[in-house]
């Protein structure tokens, strides 16, 4: 009885212990399923090979089919056979055995990866290997897949980088490296905004990240800098990487250096609106920027002038030298007209040796003279071409708006019809479309050419007028003023030659003999014993940007024997305005000799009082076209009187001129004017005839 409770009891213990390993047998084969990882066992004495559930799955062979080492490697595909088997028989001789290979099953190539550990029995003796066997042909797959990316990646002839999500670069390929001159070291981590140029709009990256940021794709053209510093252009695509919760996780750009390309379609453009062989504008773009011209014109009320220019000779050189040195000589004529014009102004070729000048804006008829003539001569002066000393002149005819037509059409009508003029006048010279245009030109140019030798002749003097004490009409000054006694037409004023002289430069040689005059009476003056005179003298635009100015000025005044404040600088409102960093420098600098200075002509130019206040100046010249009406005109009466009254604000003296009457100078000296100068005190004179008036103490005239 006792015996058979026993025997019931273990079997209820053998029959629970059969359940818990059923269980875990199951769960088992649900953890490899899970894994697709398998399990088997090779008897090694024997040659049978046990496999799993999972294993037999893996290998696509019927669960429980009796198998044996040969039919493992029978399913492995024979570039692989000889690598797995040479790795089995070094395991049995002690080695690891861990390896990756292919397996066929039913025709299709899996990889799975087996490890292995050898058993043996209680004596040592080698029984067999137990090792599992893992599917990994989907990890193969993506590995596969990842490779092919990376050398696709790394060997695309296109740039291309990655970044996270916060931007930083993560991997640059070779052909970014090469593109951008950075190392690979350089770029990681970096922001690419390293490679901004700043000629990238802002609004062309907003609009970037807002698409990305939509739609996950961006393409446009940004403006970026190599290392080296050059600027290129590049053609960008950039991806947006998102994870399975919707979050961007990385940023994928490709580039194109597209240089050449922007290059060509610049030569294109270019191309569309210049002469191929000149570089000059083309008759398509002259026409439409005459038309602008002349638009602007028309709402500035300004004068512009259109010079059409034909060359003489051209045609005998280009058929008998040939047409390469015909062009070559295009090309110089070209480089020539350029040089005589302003940046602002038009020069264009119409065809063959046809070419055409506008000049964007002139003051008077005699600018467009001025100008054509310099052409004239430029273009007369030898041509090296091919070691040939080649000679060909112009003729040039002028047409000026609105006078001689109001649009395009018109204006080269008429400058047409004046250039046929000029070449039956002889060639090599110009014509105005109208005879009183032609004579005005002339007269110009003829004054010119005699201005030239009156600077070589010395044909210059200098007159005086003298200056007054406001409150007591004592002899204080004089002004130095220029007059050219003309060999013919004796005294030319002033307003006659001294806009030619400054246009032509010759200023520079008229305004130093002034000065040097000058300098030179003062102090003979000063000998003679005429007493406490100070001399004003002009200075022009370029005496005043002319980089040996103060080194003169010190010479003459230690030369003459000039004391601080014997000399007087004068310079107009516009010449201290135009550059007037530049003219303060050099002012301070004239100023620190001891020299007075002066700005003349105040309330005719347009002078900045925040500048004004800047100069180093002590005298304010009060314009005589204010003075001149100034009892019987209330506009003219305020302005003298407001200008008067900054004058003292500033701490300035005030010199009036045009003082003709006692009206004039009553109205001023009640007002606080320093100094009165004008005809009711002397008009301007040789210096031997107030020499012969002074005597002692100066009075006034």
């Amino acid at each position: 009885m006792c015996r058979n409770m026993e025997e019931a009891v273990n079997e209820v213990k053998c029959q629970g212990l059969r359940q818990a390993l059923q269980q875990s047998e199951d769960r088992l084969r649900h953890v490899q399923a899970i894994a697709q990882l398998g399990s088997w066992y090779l008897d090694v004495r024997q040659n049978r090979l046990t496999w799993s559930d999972e294993t037999y799955k893996i290998f696509g062979v019927p669960p429980g089919e009796p198998l044996c080492y040969e039919d493992f490697l029978a399913r492995i595909p024979p570039e692989d056979r000889a690598r797995v088997d040479a790795a089995w028989q070094a395991a049995l001789k002690g080695a690891p055995y861990d390896i990756e290979h292919r397996i066929e099953v039913d025709g299709q190539i899996k990889w799975v990866h087996e490890k292995a550990d050898l058993v043996f029995d209680a004596a040592g003796a080698l029984q067999g290997g137990v090792g599992t066997v893992q599917d990994i042909t989907e990890r193969k797959r993506a590995e596969e897949a990842l490779l092919l990316f990376a050398s696709v990646f790394e060997k695309s002839g296109e740039a291309a980088i990655v970044t996270d999500r916060d931007k930083r670069i993560i991997a640059a390929n070779p052909a970014f490296v090469a593109m951008t001159g950075y190392s690979p070291a350089e770029l990681i981590g970096q922001n690419p905004r390293i490679l901004a140029s700043q000629q990238t709009p802002r609004e062309t990256y907003r609009q970037m990240w807002e698409t990305l940021e939509r739609e996950g794709y961006w393409q446009g053209e940004l403006w970026n800098r190599r290392k080296n510093g050059e600027i290129y252009p590049q053609w960008a695509a950039i991806s947006s990487i998102r994870n399975p919760d919707g979050k961007v996780s990385h940023y994928v750009g490709s580039f194109n250096d597209i240089s050449e390309r922007k290059a060509a379609e610049e030569r294109i453009r270019y191309l569309a609106h210049h002469d191929a062989l000149t570089g000059l504008a083309n008759r398509h773009s002259f026409e439409s920027r005459l038309e602008q011209a002349l638009l602007t014109a028309q709402r500035e009320q300004i004068r512009i002038a259109v010079l059409f220019i034909d060359l003489d000779r051209f045609k005998t050189i280009n058929d008998t030298l040939g047409h390469p040195v015909g062009d070559r000589l295009l090309q110089e004529v070209a480089r020539r007209l350029q040089a005589c014009v302003r940046a602002s102004d038009i020069v264009a070729r119409l065809g063959g040796d046809e070419f055409v000048v506008v000049l964007s804006h002139i003051v008077e008829i005699s600018d467009a003279a001025a100008v054509a003539d310099k052409i004239l001569k430029s273009l007369a002066n030898a041509y090296e071409i091919d070691g040939r000393q080649l000679y060909s002149a112009a003729s040039i005819g002028i047409g000026v708006f609105p006078t001689d037509g109001i649009d395009g059409v018109s204006l080269m009508k008429s400058a047409d019809t004046a250039l046929y003029h000029a070449k039956e006048r002889g060639r090599n010279n110009f014509q105005f479309f109208t005879s009183a245009m032609n004579a005005a030109a002339a007269e110009r140019l003829t004054l010119e050419r005699e201005l030239r030798a009156a600077v070589q002749n010395r044909q210059f003097e200098l007159h005086y007028q003298p200056q007054v004490v406001a409150a007591s009409g004592r002899l204080c000054g004089v002004e130095a003023l220029v007059r050219w006694r003309h060999p013919e037409l004796g005294l030319v004023p002033p307003d006659k030659f001294i806009p030619i002289a400054e246009e032509t430069g010759l200023i520079e040689a008229i305004g130093a003999w002034v000065l040097e005059e000058a300098c030179r009476q003062l102090g003979e003056w000063r000998r003679a014993g005429i007493g406490d005179l100070q001399m004003a003298v002009n200075l022009s635009a370029r005496q005043l940007r002319a980089a040996d100015l103060v080194a003169t000025v010190r010479e003459l005044i230690a030369r003459h024997g000039l004391g601080e404040g014997d000399l007087e600088l004068e310079i107009t409102e516009s010449v201290a305005m135009a550059e007037p960093s530049a003219a303060i420098d050099r002012l301070h600098a004239l100023r620190a000799l001891g020299v007075r200075l002066a700005i003349d002509d105040f309330g005719t130019g347009y002078s900045s009082l925040a500048y004004l206040k800047r100069l180093p100046i002590q005298t304010l010249k009060l314009d005589r076209t204010f003075v001149r009406d100034i009892e019987t005109d209330p506009n003219d009466a305020a302005i003298s009187a407001a200008s008067l009254a900054l004058a003292k604000s500033l701490g300035l003296q005030v010199v009036a001129e045009g003082v003709e009457n006692a009206a004039q100078r009553d109205f001023l000296a009640s007002r606080g004017c320093d100094v009165l100068q004008g005809y009711l005190f002397g008009k301007p004179a040789p210096a031997g005839e107030w020499t012969a008036r002074w005597s002692g103490k100066p009075t006034a005239g």
